[in-house]
């Protein structure tokens, strides 16, 4: 379980530096475990020239899944810079879904993943 809370952490870690990357100054986060599934709330503000960034950020984390690597892929999150939307790319192919809503200026996100025994 420790395996699958790490994980979690990595998500949480990555959404953050991408944001702190974009200007963000108030960022939450929350983290809720219903047995198997994991709900990740996440807010943020961001400077408004980099909201093309979002775009992207919502297309890499809606990516398409292969479960069979999904382990390999946490542990690449966290090696490249926070800027870079192929950190959200990695985190996309973590989680089973993302959902994700703009206003001027602040970003939601709400973010489900299944943990494995």
């Amino acid at each position: 379980m420790i395996h699958e809370r790490k994980k979690i952490a990595r998500i949480v870690e990555e959404l953050t530096l991408f944001f702190f990357a974009l200007g963000a100054d108030k960022i939450r986060s929350g983290i809720e475990e219903d047995g198997k599934n994991v709900v990740i709330d996440f807010q943020a503000n961001y400077r408004p020239e980099n909201e093309y960034k979002l775009e992207q950020m919502e297309k890499d984390l809606n990516c398409p899944k292969n479960d069979g690597m999904k382990d390999v892929y946490w542990e690449l999150a966290g090696s490249g810079e926070p800027e870079d939307t192929e950190q959200l790319l990695l985190v996309g192919m973590m989680i089973d879904k993302a959902e994700i809503r703009k206003e001027e200026g602040k970003v939601y996100l709400k973010l489900y993943k299944k943990q494995q025994e």
